[in-house]
């Protein structure tokens, strides 16, 4: 019997899509690359994806689809490896995967709705990923994102309620909202709900025990959306913000919306209301026309905001985009600036690791059951599979992967369990210095 396979790259909007494609194949002998396009490196690494795909199972259908499929469909169907090549409207259509159109890619822009996904199940996932938003209206100088995503559009908040009602019933303790520019929900629907009314909405209506939400524009976080964060103990303390840089000028430049001290005023807020709560960033190391000193600003963005979740990217030219037109900062200067940047917030998470040891952690148990995450996201793995039942002194292995030791006790992915955090002799703690 053949079983399609799915690669999923990039954002959590893409592991969500990503199991809606798992519905509506079946049991065809298909391999799926649902592709990025934020970066260059993510497009190469698609098409690193399909030549590995066509290597291990050179009889199956290879198809396309996502951002970069999108933007690029004629490069990605003139590879000698790919069959199809689906854009990512259609790919969530079940007349995409009955067809035999070998390009089936519309126009992304006249696309005005979107809808919850079918998947009731995440086959390789703990927590289920629901799509309430989808495109992006605004247009920063560096990203190609809303030319294979469309313009901003909103599920309404009836359908996301009935979706992830239906994923509560059956058993996810974790949901995470997902959408290309999560912030900017609603606008396009009658009233003109919020983020915050829709997730107000979510909590009040479902009895999902974690709602996780995906990346934020912190300058659209208003009063509601922010008290839900700080004060609601089933929305998780754990926000990843969008800044990009943390230099007024190159924010200026890259057409962003907020300026330093604002970035720097948010989350001064968010700790002050939830100390607990941790702070994840995206990080663009250089940009056009960064010099030495924004190039600094941005780095010290990771110490005032006590970032400890970070995503960090060399600056990318992607064609087309306003950015790339702009005076360059060398290869090799964007490189080890990145570097720079991921030494610092390596040493920034390693702090906060350090300061979970002798707490008491709720953790989703995630696969193959001797790891999961704290409602902060930290990541933590055990020497056994954990039980349904609180246990307690497992050592504290973050990030630390491995296979786990043989047991009688009986695994639970999907489960919640109480952990107390430990120092383990002789292991060592992967993101805290030996």
């Amino acid at each position: 019997m053949s079983v399609p396979q799915i690669v999923s790259l990039g954002c959590r909007l893409n592991i969500a899509e990503s199991e809606t494609i798992r519905a509506l194949l079946g049991q065809r002998d298909t391999v799926v690359v649902n592709s990025c396009a934020v970066t260059n490196a993510a497009v190469s690494e698609t098409r690193a994806a399909i030549r590995r795909a066509r290597r291990e199972r050179p009889g199956a259908e290879i198809v396309v689809t996502g951002c970069a499929a999108q933007i690029d469909p004629a490069g990605f169907a003139a590879m000698p490896e790919v069959d199809r090549v689906i854009g990512n409207a259609e790919k969530l259509s079940s007349h995409a995967w009955e067809a035999f159109e070998p390009v089936l890619v519309g126009d992304i822009m006249q696309v005005r709705e979107t809808a919850p996904h079918l998947a009731s199940a995440f086959a390789e996932h703990a927590r289920a990923f629901v799509e309430v938003q989808n495109g992006c209206d605004h247009r920063c100088t560096f990203c190609a994102i809303p030319y294979g995503r469309g313009n901003g559009r909103s599920v309404p908040a009836g359908a996301v309620i009935e979706r992830i009602g239906a994923l509560a019933d059956a058993g996810y303790r974790e949901v995470v909202l997902t959408g290309v520019d999560l912030t900017s929900y609603g606008p396009d629907l009658p009233g003109r709900p919020s983020l915050g009314q829709l997730v107000e909405r979510i909590l009040t209506h479902t009895k999902v025990e974690r709602l996780r939400l995906s990346s934020l524009d912190s300058v659209e976080i208003d009063d509601r959306l922010f008290d839900l964060i700080a004060g609601e103990r089933r929305v998780m303390p754990h926000v990843h913000l969008s800044f990009q840089a943390g230099d007024d000028m190159i924010l200026k430049r890259m057409k962003r919306r907020h300026s330093r001290a604002q970035a720097v005023a948010v989350v001064a807020r968010l700790k002050t209301a939830r100390p607990d709560i941790a702070v994840g960033a995206d990080l663009i190391a250089g940009f056009p026309t960064e010099d030495d000193a924004m190039f600094a600003n941005t780095r010290a963005l990771i110490d005032d905001c006590d970032v400890v979740h970070a995503h960090i990217f060399p600056y990318s030219p992607r064609e087309g985009t306003p950015a790339a037109r702009m005076p360059q900062v060398r290869p090799e200067v964007r490189k080890a600036r990145a570097a720079e940047l991921r030494a610092a917030a390596a040493e920034r998470k390693a702090a906060w690791l350090a300061s979970l040891v002798g707490t008491t952690q709720e953790i989703l148990v995630e696969r193959p059951g001797d790891r999961g995450h704290t409602p902060a996201f930290a990541e933590i793995s055990f020497p056994l599979p954990v039980r349904a039942e609180p246990v307690e002194a497992l050592p504290f292995l973050p990030g630390k992967k491995g296979s786990p030791s043989t047991s009688s006790g009986r695994t639970d992915v999907g489960c919640v369990s109480q952990i107390l955090v430990t120092a383990s002799d002789g292991a060592r703690l992967s993101g805290i210095p030996a």
